[in-house]
């Protein structure tokens, strides 16, 4: 009877399929145990310590370009949060930046005019046949040789400079509890828009109005609440460069425009596949319309094209965000080049290049989370 029962079991497909998998997973977990604890005894026998303690304990280097604050007296820890805010920033503008420049391009691929597609069509065969790694240095070399010194600055505008140094604008010094105003700013927007979309759906027809109101207002009393304050900050050149205002670095700008026209390029085959993958049809019954090109392609050929253009350009994204690791070429402190810092000041390698991988894994999960979010309200339903 038992033998039977065992049988019986044995051949359900779903249990074999089940039973494999559990043992695939144990090995695979087992795998995993044994390297740790391998390297970990490897590592004791050298006297290396391992450990994340190290996060606690002063940075004393120092990072030229920060969104955040930071000096060389913060912890470890916080010198990462400042690579990771760099490389989020330097993703999420190469993205945008790169998004625009590439639905140019697309529709310049497609345009009637010979020169016009002529130019985007070497523009995209040069920039993808040239490997990132050599533009972000080709930028790099032309941003700090071509420019004059900063005595001999170039001053196309008042209070604008562009020099070897890098461009300076005039900017906004500001004073008081910053942090708790951008939170507070934020959190006061979200709710605005949450109020708003709760109002449209029982049916309000213009409840933006009170909202933005209410919300400028509310920002007006956290402003005076938390003190923020504002002057404003102007270049002036002090010895052998300029001080005050708002400084772009030779190294942003070469990552910029590498990774935009890179980037672009991919963006724009992408976009002009996705137009030309609908069907000349649907062009036809727009002009039947009365509808002009423009307005044929926005409203009608788009919407349709987008469903073939979001999958591969989730792709593009996530190699944006990987590819802004090259930034360590040119000397842009990304999360990359700070990893590599505190590994040559701790000898923490282990753990560095255990957040470097955690940190780029939270990153392309959120991205590909947001993406398929669109595709999904994109996609065709099926009933």
């Amino acid at each position: 009877m038992l033998a039977a029962q065992i049988t019986a079991l044995w051949d359900s497909p779903r249990l074999r399929a089940w039973a494999g998998q559990a043992l695939l997973l144990l090995l695979f977990v087992g795998t995993l145990v044994w390297l740790a604890a391998n390297t970990v005894e490897n590592l004791a026998v050298r006297s290396i310590r391992v450990g994340f303690d190290f996060l606690a304990r002063p940075a004393n280097f120092p990072i030229s370009e920060s969104v955040v604050p930071y000096s060389p007296m913060d912890s470890f820890a916080w010198a990462y949060v400042v690579g990771i805010g760099n490389t989020l920033m330097i993703s999420a503008m190469a993205i945008l930046a790169a998004t625009l420049l590439g639905l140019f391009v697309g529709l310049a691929r497609r345009a009637r005019h010979p020169m016009l597609s002529g130019v985007a069509g070497v523009f995209v065969t040069a920039v993808r046949n040239t490997p990132l790694i050599v533009q972000l240095l080709f930028w790099y070399a032309l941003a700090t040789t071509a420019l004059p010194a900063p005595r001999n600055a170039l001053h196309p505008l008042p209070y604008v400079y562009l020099s070897q140094r890098g461009l300076y604008l005039p900017g906004i010094e500001w004073s008081g509890n910053g942090w708790g105003f951008a939170a507070g700013t934020a959190a006061i927007l979200v709710a605005a828009a949450v109020l708003v979309r709760r109002l449209r759906r029982r049916g309000r027809t213009a409840p933006a109005l009170p909202a933005i109101a209410a919300a400028a207002a509310a920002i007006l009393l956290l402003a005076w609440t938390t003190g923020i304050g504002a002057a404003a900050s102007l270049p002036e050149l002090r010895g052998f460069n300029f001080a005050g205002g708002m400084r772009l670095s030779p190294e942003f700008a070469a990552l910029m425009v590498g990774l935009v026209f890179y980037t672009a390029a991919f963006i724009g085959e992408i976009i002009r596949g996705g137009i030309d993958a609908v069907g000349r049809g649907q062009w036809e019954a727009g002009r039947a319309l009365g509808l002009s090109e423009r307005q044929t392609l926005m409203r009608i050929v788009m919407p349709q094209a987008l469903r073939v253009i979001i999958p591969p350009l989730t792709t593009q994204y996530l190699s944006t965000v990987k590819n802004s690791t090259l930034a360590l070429a040119v000397g842009f402190p990304e999360l990359g080049l700070v990893i590599g810092t505190v590994i040559n000041q701790t000898g923490q390698a282990l753990e560095s290049i255990a957040i470097l991988l955690a940190v780029y894994l939270t990153i392309g999960a959120a991205v590909s989370l947001l993406m398929n979010w669109c595709n999904a309200r994109t996609a065709l339903v099926t009933r």
